[in-house]
């Protein structure tokens, strides 16, 4: 017989500094998004930047700016983001920040393929009396290499612990050192009587026991408030803000009808309020799965009536939507809108929600545009959008023709563009 073996946790590191004799020379350090980054661990590569050589730091979703993204070091250490920030976007602009294309689901891929023995840096929760500790908020690409790249850990006293598929016994990691400091949260952002209209009209579409992605934002804020009254919804998503989070504590989300993990809320990603990271502290009924898993199509799909909500920031005629560019200019990044869009195409029942408001800088420009502004990305492509809501009504593409869809837009723009646009799509020949 086996003898019982004792995993034995080594004792924390005296400061975040001791991370450095793990660094060589053109190394890859890949570092998770959000709250999943070790701050104190960073301060410590930062302060020593000057002896570094060619080290290229791989992020999602910065929330902390730092020197580096302002190229302060030049290619001693350098970032490539895989989803830009407010924090990032004028260092992109500005050429020190170079930003990778990608579904959300794919960047464990592109990090296998494009970094070689990476060491991985990971803010956690403090250890339990087995020393495993959780990734916390954030399990994306973090929670699918565990086990395939070497780990660093920051044990963060703040850090919820989680449950799912992001567990990490502290023998298996590097080192590990000890912190304690809040949690980032975004700004809250006002819900106004536009993301109400919003919301009803998505609402009044999503049946009792649909399972649900919603992300965060006043519309889909105003999405999940509408759905307050409902029954037996499920949760699905990338990321678990404060509306989901709402919908599961007032009994609306209890998950009883989802197809797969009945009961439970899934996500890869927790990024809200205090009270968000508070609910989160040792909740079994929300699992955090590496982000591969949570947005493949397969694994999506297998949930009838499941309903996407995601938000762009101009759509065609045509119906492809523009989410993650102002023309040429990147303010963010594909994340995984195209992911859950595919999927609700194939779920049973299925339906996907593109929201907006109708217009823009204060009523001046119409979202919805004949044609996308020269240069813009197109996120998600015609025939992936089913329905756009405007707070004039919902359009619903799925199954159209052009012409079909073009009048279909028009008439959930704002009534002073629609003349103007129901010419253009004359002149283009789509009306």
């Amino acid at each position: 017989m086996t003898a019982n073996r004792t995993l034995v946790v080594p004792p924390p590191a005296p400061s975040a500094a001791a991370v450095l004799e793990h660094i060589r020379p053109g190394m890859d350090l890949i570092v998770p998004s959000d709250n999943g980054e070790p701050v104190t661990i960073l301060d410590a590569i930062e302060a020593a930047a000057a002896r570094l050589e060619r080290v290229t730091v791989h992020q999602a979703l910065a929330v902390h700016d730092r020197k580096y993204h302002a190229g302060a070091f030049g290619d001693r250490l350098r970032h490539v983001s895989y989803f830009l920030t407010p924090a990032l976007r004028e260092h992109h602009d500005r050429g020190t920040v170079d930003l990778m294309p990608n579904d959300l689901s794919s960047i464990p891929a592109i990090l296998r393929a494009r970094t070689t023995d990476p060491l991985m840096i990971v803010s956690t929760s403090p250890p339990d009396a087995q020393g495993y500790v959780s990734l916390g908020t954030t399990a994306v690409y973090s929670a699918a290499l565990l086990g395939r790249v070497r780990v660093f850990v920051e044990a963060n006293r703040r850090m919820p612990r989680t449950v799912g598929r992001n567990q990490l016994h502290l023998s298996k990691a590097l080192g590990w050192v000890e912190a304690d400091y809040p949690l980032a949260s975004p700004p809250p952002l006002p819900i106004t009587d536009t993301d109400r209209a919003i919301g009803a009209f998505v609402a009044e579409r999503i049946p009792n026991g649909a399972t649900l992605q919603i992300g965060i934002g006043a519309v889909p804020d105003a999405v999940a408030a509408s759905l307050s009254g409902h029954r037996d919804l499920g949760v699905h998503t990338e990321l678990l803000a404060d509306g989901l989070r709402r919908l599961i504590e007032c009994g609306a989300a209890t998950g009883a009808h989802k197809t797969y993990a009945r009961g439970q809320a899934v996500t890869t990603d927790a990024y809200g309020s205090p009270e968000l990271y508070a609910f989160l502290q040792e909740n079994r009924h929300v699992q955090f799965w590496p982000v591969n898993e949570t947005n493949d199509v397969r694994v999506i799909s297998l949930h009838a009536n499941f309903c996407a909500v995601n938000a762009t920031m101009q759509v065609d005629l045509l119906g492809q939507c523009a989410s993650e560019s102002l023309g040429s200019h990147y303010v963010s990044s594909s994340g995984g809108q195209a992911d859950f869009m595919r999927a609700a195409v194939y779920s049973e029942g299925g339906q996907s929600f593109i929201v907006t408001h109708s217009t823009a800088v204060n009523g001046t420009i119409s979202r919805i545009q004949p044609t996308l502004s020269p240069g813009a990305i197109v996120t998600t492509h015609k025939n992936l959008t089913d329905k756009v809501v405007t707070e004039h009504g919902v359009a619903e593409l799925r199954g159209r023709t052009i012409r079909e869809r073009a009048k279909a837009l028009i008439a959930i723009a704002a009534p002073a563009f629609r003349d103007e646009l129901h010419a253009a799509a004359r002149r283009v020949g789509y009306i």
